[in-house]
């Protein structure tokens, strides 16, 4: 099979596919990327950063746009860590990313099959705030994305995004490129010799690694364990699950169903410590 033929589908049609870069370690990103119940693959992205390449199941079989599954996972990967996530996707047609940060609304910019800006401006520049890029020179960078060019399509689009990353120290493993399909994607990931596979081990395995977690440091930006903040907090967490999951279940999105179980999670967790240490 040529690589075109790998890239689309039986009637021509491009292959959607997707990445979730975290601003985090492997290890710090393993047990919250395990609550996404999504057979996932997980590697270093360079320095501080990690890329997490899933089955794409909800997608390829469920039907449902892989815009709206990423939106979802990313933000269940980042309501109660104190890392951003980063969603890239594509299709047959659009191209985008969303970048979620804890409780703040995500930010995300979307480009068209042949390239045209489809978003806000303003976008972009919250985009590099919320990383900590240069307010200048990446700006500009991302700008210019987000002006016309008959030269670049959709795909190059997100990669332009990925080279202004690697200025804040994003290096994506070899194959790991906007325009594959999900099995290439999975393949190159797996040739990585630090890879992860990551499954679903159910509530109480995942509940476990996410207290080992917390014993050698906090996932989430949650207060110290045991005082009365630190017991609201995780109260607002498990509150704010309740619409995640009702959201996830009227519109059958698997991305936002996961969202509200990694905030049920952490809450559930967060007032557990607060209760095994009630004067730490």
């Amino acid at each position: 099979m040529s690589t075109d033929e790998s890239r689309f589908g039986a009637r021509g049609v491009r292959a959607p596919g997707a990445l979730l870069l975290c601003r985090a370690d492997p290890d710090s990103v393993a047990p919250a990327a395990q609550l996404l119940r999504e057979p996932v693959l997980l590697a270093p992205a360079g320095d501080g950063w990690s890329v997490l390449v899933p089955e794409g199941k909800p997608w390829l079989q469920g039907g449902e746009p892989v815009d709206r599954v990423l939106t979802g996972w990313a933000t269940a990967l980042a309501v109660a860590a104190p890392w951003p996530v980063l969603a890239l996707w594509w299709d047959a047609d659009r191209s985008g990313y969303t970048l979620a940060s804890g409780f703040r609304r995500g930010v995300g910019y979307v480009w068209l099959a042949d390239g045209t800006p489809a978003g806000e401006d303003e976008a972009m520049r919250t985009f590099a705030a919320r990383l900590g890029l240069d307010p200048v020179l990446d700006v500009q960078a991302l700008d210019r994305l987000a002006k016309p060019d008959p030269d670049a399509d959709g795909h190059t689009r997100v990669q332009g995004v990925i080279a202004v990353l690697t200025r804040v120290g994003v290096s994506l493993p070899d194959g790991l490129a906007p325009g594959e399909p999900v099995d290439r994607l999975r393949e190159a990931a797996r040739s990585h010799p630090e890879v992860r596979q990551i499954e679903w081990a159910g509530l109480r395995e995942a509940v476990r690694a996410e207290l080992d977690v917390v014993e050698r440091g906090p996932l989430g930006p949650r207060p110290p364990s045991g005082g009365t903040e630190a017991r609201l907090f995780a109260l607002a967490q498990v509150a704010l699950a309740v619409p995640f999951l009702v959201h996830g279940a009227r519109r059958r999105s698997g991305g936002w169903l996961a969202a509200g179980a990694v905030l049920l999670t952490h809450g559930a967790v967060g007032l557990a410590q607060a209760v095994m240490r009630p004067r730490d």
